[in-house]
C-alpha cells in the first residue's frame, strides 16, 4: 500500500508539472490558434532567468516572479516582432518558433554551459511533510502539486469569471464580430499570449527547484505539452489538466513496472485517444 501511494504521489508531482507548462501551450495553440513550437525554451529560459535572479536577490519568491514577467515579456516581444505577420500560416509559424527554439537555446547553452543548476529554495520547503500511511514526503514536490492547482483556479477564474476571459473566450468563437464591436482584438491576443509565456517561466521555476535545471529540459517539456494537448484537447484547460494526469500516471507507473517501455506507453495512450477521439478527450467536437 505504502508502495503504490507513494508512486501515485510521485505520479501527481509529475503531472502537476506538466498541467504547469502545458497549461500556457494550451493558452497560446489551443486558444490562439498559434503553433509555438518555442513553448519548451520559455521553459528553460524561465528557469535559468529565475536561478540568476534567486542567487542575486537571494529570494526565491523574486526569482519565481521576476522569471514569469522575464518570459512574458520575451513572449510578448517574440509575438509582435516574429508571429504577428504570419497571421494563420501554421507551418510557418512553426518554423519561426522552432528556429527561435534553436537560437534561445544556444544563447543559453553559450551563457550557462552544460552544467546542471539547482535552485536553494526558502527552508520551509527543504526536508518532508507527515502524510497518512507513506509518514513523510518531499515538500517541494507538494509545493508542485499545490502550485498546478492554485494555476489552474486562477486560470478557470480569469476565462470564465472575468471580462478579459469573456473576451478570449468571443475572440476564440468569432474575432470579425468581437472587432466589429469595437473591441481590440490585437490586444486580447497578446495578453493571452503573454499569460501563456509567462506560465512557462513560472514552471521552469517550480520545475527546477523540485527537479534540476539542465540543457535539453526545454525539448523534453515541448514534448510533453504536445502530447497533453493532443489527449486532453486543445483549448480546454480541463483537457490539459486530464492529459497532465494520464500521461503523469502513465509515466511513473510504467517506469515503475516496465520501466523498458515506459516511454512506448505514453505515446500508445496518445494513438489509441487520437484512434477514438482526434479533437482530445476534451476538445470541441
Amino acid at each position: 500500500m505504502r508502495f503504490y501511494i507513494l508512486l501515485s504521489l510521485n505520479a501527481l508531482t509529475v503531472a502537476s508539472l506538466y498541467f504547469l507548462v502545458a497549461s500556457g501551450f494550451s493558452l497560446i495553440f489551443g486558444l490562439l490558434r498559434t503553433v509555438n513550437m518555442a513553448h519548451g525554451a520559455f521553459y528553460l529560459l524561465g528557469a535559468y532567468v529565475g536561478y540568476d535572479i534567486a542567487s542575486y536577490t537571494g529570494s526565491w519568491l523574486l526569482g519565481l516572479v521576476g522569471a514569469a514577467v522575464a518570459v512574458a515579456v520575451v513572449g510578448l516581444a517574440m509575438h509582435l516582432t516574429l508571429l504577428r505577420t504570419l497571421g494563420g500560416d501554421e507551418l510557418r509559424q512553426a518554423l519561426v518558433t522552432i528556429g527561435f527554439a534553436i537560437v534561445v537555446g544556444d544563447l543559453l547553452l553559450a551563457h550557462y554551459g552544460g552544467i546542471t543548476y539547482q535552485f536553494t529554495p526558502p527552508e520551509i520547503l527543504y526536508g518532508t511533510t507527515p502524510l497518512p500511511v507513506v509518514r513523510g514526503y518531499p515538500t517541494i514536490r507538494l509545493v508542485v502539486i499545490a502550485s498546478a492547482l492554485l494555476v489552474g483556479l486562477g486560470l478557470w477564474l480569469l476565462i470564465h469569471r472575468t471580462k478579459v476571459g469573456m473576451l478570449i473566450r468571443a475572440g476564440v468563437d468569432d474575432r470579425d464580430i468581437l472587432s466589429a464591436m469595437g473591441f481590440n482584438v490585437q490586444r486580447v491576443l497578446l495578453l493571452v499570449f503573454a499569460l501563456g509565456a509567462g506560465l512557462a517561466g513560472l514552471a521552469g521555476v517550480i520545475g527546477g527547484s523540485a527537479l534540476s535545471i539542465s540543457p535539453g529540459e526545454d525539448a523534453r517539456f515541448l514534448l510533453s505539452s504536445l502530447v497533453v494537448v493532443i489527449i486532453g484537447g486543445m483549448g480546454s484547460l480541463a483537457g490539459a489538466a486530464l492529459g497532465a494526469l494520464l500521461i503523469g500516471f502513465a509515466e511513473q507507473f510504467g517506469l515503475a513496472f516496465i520501466p523498458n517501455y515506459a516511454t512506448l506507453l505514453t505515446f500508445l495512450l496518445m494513438v489509441a485517444v487520437l484512434a477514438v477521439r482526434p479533437q482530445g478527450l476534451l476538445g470541441r467536437g
